[in-house]
């Protein structure tokens, strides 16, 4: 196998073997653009060495090999004491895992060859910068040393010197700097700085590989749902340099803004700076447009490429680039992360341009950007109290508590309080802090900074570069200008779409999406919102592609009626426990305990026009689509008065010689139908079975709800569900019972009724047994909440209190499986239900009704298993809805992440 290919030996199509980085740096160095020379070593060479613990046999004389040949491109050997080849080793991984692993600038400076750097520069500041720089990186990435006694030794300098910024240091302080890092090392590490370019070389690969496995990197593959064994590629490339002085610089471009969609010149440069100086925000840059005046010919010639990478790519690109003296080189490429509403817009813009067709504007959105536009957004009537502006860096509208470091805003979090993470600047140690708060504000960095940028791809708000802050870390406080103080626990709103900052709780309002979806927003109208207009557009064709129907959970008109606005095409699930809360409850209780037929029919008149009620109002809010009700399925606990407050109350009216006859009575059938385990107890179809007439009643309100509806002009269309089957026995039963009461209704009201009767598969054996289930039922819905606690064996609610989150951490699991569908286990009894259901009854309707039915990824798996719809609650709808239509126009060659 081959382990190192030259970037003139790649191309963007080998991301799984090359790595994005990798894969990008060979497609431009193919296309021609100024790429400094270099090779990349496999991702399959970091699987061998995470599987082995060592580099495979052959890997170090084909880095030898490529090494050699990249020495004689370039005319100097690495490290050589009077002329040195510098390289940077940076890792790749396939999917964008921005500062979440390792990077190793200037490898190949040493004692012996600092010098000679400075020789061949002409400039010894620029040398004894590099030389700090890559002990800093080294000491750091490689020789584990806390980055923090850096950093301290560098403030201290600057303090010394009286100067705030590095690039005020000269030369002598920064040959003291490199001597104050060596000591570090050497304290820290127990080892002096390896002074053999070779060995820093060799020992940095392997740093990038073990980069993978870091806490850091497994919580944001966790975050980002990326798989855990797909490796890093190394990318080993010659050094160009932007610390030369004030003709030389480093910046991020993007070729269109990554924040809004809109197209222009976006993104940050510094001068005289080195690589990791613009996205760690240690210094605040300007803004890419300024290039313009400072270096006109790179400008111009960025510009040039930037516009060929775009059409190359057909998507927004992100691009870093290194002036070195007038001389533009790039370094890297890839796709760029982006805000939920930029996805949109440049979706549609690509379409416009001609660069895409709109099936491929489907697979660049996603129905979690979808969600993110939902969410609600500040009234900009309210009156609030502006505390400072930034730039906005990630739209959103948060508000929360004030915390000044990662490891509060986790245990605040934890603790159920809504935060703000505020930093001078973040790193990749704050990726948790960064996962647990509402929105990320910080007094440094620009829309390329680490906060930016990984605020962007997990859709949080962020806030970057609020200079009038004043952000003291360890004090844990802000200060605002005219001196107010922010201190830990205080309220803030962050406006990621203004960069505004307010002190206190500012009201918010819906977002310009719901209002859209809520039919409250013309997408045609003159002035329709841009976004508005994108996601129509493309919520349109989604529609016109899908296969999958979308179904909604309501148990009521209103919510009903909301779900059609969001364009649902029936209920899916109505919950009828959900209609026996509150004065009703003691009805169903009086049911369950009635001690002969005449208590049990008593209530059961009580509680039919009730529910009849309830199905009217269901079916004119639902008019011409289906709507499935599932029979009563409750644990029969929630139903039953406690068992411990019943006890200590007929023990208390005992002791005052009070009449406790009632009170026994009560006790003891309380106790003879307790249950150790309730929700795998006397519940579902069982329920029905036990306590003689509840489905009855259930069934005849439904029938009689539809012949009124009909007689009243409408077109309901019910659709009857026994929950918790197991066996077709119970099913075949409980529906014989059904169809004699639909006929008794229809003869009482002459109307013919059409009352699809069917099951819930939410049990293993249901599933395994659907073949002959299918006999007697002419739908399914999976519910697959409880056919996953079921598969699984265990109970949501007590799982996920206690180990779900060691689980997560030791990767047992990627994601929950009551998040997104379990497709080996969970998934397999779906697909065995769906076949065995169909071979027996070819038509059969097959659906899902858990709340997987609006989770992304599951929807993608319900469309390949073939099911006809998918139910979720109201507001997930539009989701479902795209990504159904994702799911149909998915095709193998997409690359977009």
């Amino acid at each position: 196998m081959k382990f190192v290919y030259d970037f003139t030996e790649g191309n963007k199509d080998l991301k799984d073997l090359l790595g994005g980085k990798g894969a990008n740096l060979a497609e431009m160095t193919n296309l021609g653009l100024p790429v400094p020379p270099g090779f990349t070593i496999t991702t399959e060479a970091c699987k061998v060495y995470l599987e082995s613990g060592r580099e495979p046999v052959a890997l170090r004389d084909e880095v030898s090999a490529h090494l050699d040949r990249l020495e004689r491109r370039m005319g100097k050997k690495l490290g050589q004491a009077d002329n040195p080849l510098l390289v940077s080793v940076r890792s790749g991984a396939k999917f964008s895992m921005p500062g979440m692993m390792d990077t190793v600038l200037n490898i190949g400076l040493s004692d012996a060859s600092v010098e000679g750097l400075a020789q061949q520069a002409g400039n010894e500041r620029f040398a004894w910068d590099s030389y700090r720089r890559l002990i800093q990186m080294f000491g750091k990435t490689v020789l584990g040393v806390e980055g923090d006694l850096f950093e301290e030794a560098l403030d201290e300098a600057k303090e010394a010197k009286g100067v705030t910024v590095d690039t005020d240091l000269d030369a002598d302080d920064l040959r003291q700097l490199v001597a104050r890092f060596k000591e570090i090392v050497r304290t820290e590490a127990g080892r002096d700085f390896p002074q053999d370019p070779r060995e820093q070389m060799d020992l940095a690969i392997k740093a990038v590989f073990d980069s993978w496995n870091t806490d850091r990197a497994k919580l944001y593959r966790r975050q980002e749902r990326i798989p855990g064994d797909l490796g890093t590629a190394v990318n080993v490339c010659s050094m160009v340099f932007g610390n030369l002085g004030d003709d030389s610089g480093t910046g991020v471009a993007f070729t269109r803004d990554p924040a809004s969609g809109h197209q222009g010149v976006y993104g940050d440069y510094l001068q005289n700076a080195q690589g990791e100086d613009v996205v760690a925000g240690i210094r605040n840059t300007v803004a890419l447009c300024e290039l313009e005046s400072i270096d006109k010919t790179s400008y111009d010639q960025l510009m040039e490429i930037m516009e060929t990478l775009e059409n190359h790519y057909k998507d927004l690109c992100d691009i870093e680039f290194t002036i070195e003296r007038g001389k533009l080189w790039m370094l890297q490429t890839r796709v760029g992360k982006r805000t939920a509403g930029a996805a949109f817009r440049i979706a549609t813009q690509l379409v416009d341009q001609g660069l895409i067709d709109e099936a491929e504007a489907l697979q660049r959105v996603t129905g979690a950007q979808l969600a993110q536009l939902m969410f609600p957004r500040f009234d900009t009537d309210a009156k609030a109290e502006q505390a400072g502006k930034g730039i906005a860096a990630s739209p959103g509208a948060a508000v929360g508590r004030a915390v000044f470091s990662s490891k509060a805003a986790v245990e605040w979090a934890a603790r159920g309080e809504k935060v703000i993470l505020v930093r001078r600047e973040t790193n990749p140690d704050d990726l948790d802090g960064m996962i647990a708060a509402e929105g990320i504000l910080t007094s440094r960095g620009g829309k390329t900074s680490h906060a930016a940028v990984v605020a962007r791809g997990m859709g949080k708000t962020c806030v970057c570069g609020a200079e009038e802050l004043e952000v003291d870390v360890k004090a844990r406080r802000m200060t605002v200008p005219g001196g107010g103080v922010v201190a830990e626990g205080d309220v803030i709103s962050i406006d990621g779409s203004t960069g505004k900052v307010y002190l206190g709780e500012v009201p918010v309002v819906p977002s310009p999406v719901v209002e859209y979806f809520e039919g409250k927003a013309d997408p045609a109208a003159e002035d329709a919102d841009e976004l508005v207009k994108a996601v129509h557009r493309v919520m349109t064709f989604a529609d016109g592609e899908r296969r999958l129907k979308v179904r909604a959970n309501a148990d009521n008109a209103e919510d009903a009626a909301r779900a059609r606005r969001f364009g649902a095409q029936g209920i899916g699930l109505c919950r009828t426990e959900h209609m026996f809360l509150g004065d009703r409850r003691e009805l169903v209780e009086r049911l369950i305990l009635a001690e002969n037929k005449q208590e049990q029919e008593e209530a059961l008149e009580q509680l039919l026009p009730l529910q009849k009620g309830d199905f009217v109002e269901l079916f004119e809010a639902m008019d011409g689509l289906p709507v499935t009700v599932r029979l009563i399925d409750p644990p029969l606990h929630e139903f039953l008065p406690d068992l411990t407050e019943l006890s200590v109350k007929a023990a208390v009216a005992e002791a005052r010689g009070e009449d406790v006859s009632e009170s026994q009575r009560l006790l003891h059938c309380v106790q003879r139908l307790h249950e150790q385990n309730p929700m795998l107890g006397l519940r579902g179809v069982r329920l029905g079975l036990v306590i003689p007439g509840l489905f009855i009643m259930q069934v005849r309100a439904i029938a009689e709800a539809a012949a009124e509806r009909r007689a009243a002009g409408g077109d309901p269309h019910a659709e009857i569900m026994i929950p918790l089957v197991g066996t077709v026995q119970e099913l075949e039963i409980v529906r014989e019972e059904a169809e004699q009461v639909i006929r008794e209704v229809q003869q009482a009201s002459g109307t013919e009724l059409d009352i699809a009767i069917g099951t819930m598969i939410e049990l293993p054996r249901a599933a395994v047994t659907a073949g002959q289930i299918a006999e007697a039922a002419e739908f399914f819905s999976f519910g697959t909440n409880d056919l996953t606690q079921t598969t699984w064996g265990f109970s949501r609610d007590d799982v996920e209190a206690s180990f779900f989150s060691q689980y997560l951490e030791k990767g047992i699991f990627g994601v929950s499986p009551f998040e997104t569908i379990d497709r080996d286990g969970v998934g397999e009894l779906v697909r065995m239900g769906a076949e065995r259901g169909r071979a027996t009854r070819p038509g059969i309707k097959l659906g899902v009704c858990g709340e997987h039915g609006g989770d992304p990824d599951s929807v993608h798996f319900f469309h390949e298993v073939g099911l006809d719809y998918v139910s979720c609650s109201p507001f997930r709808i539009p989701v479902a809805r795209l990504e159904a239509g994702r799911a149909a126009t998915e095709s193998e060659g997409s690359d977009f992440r």
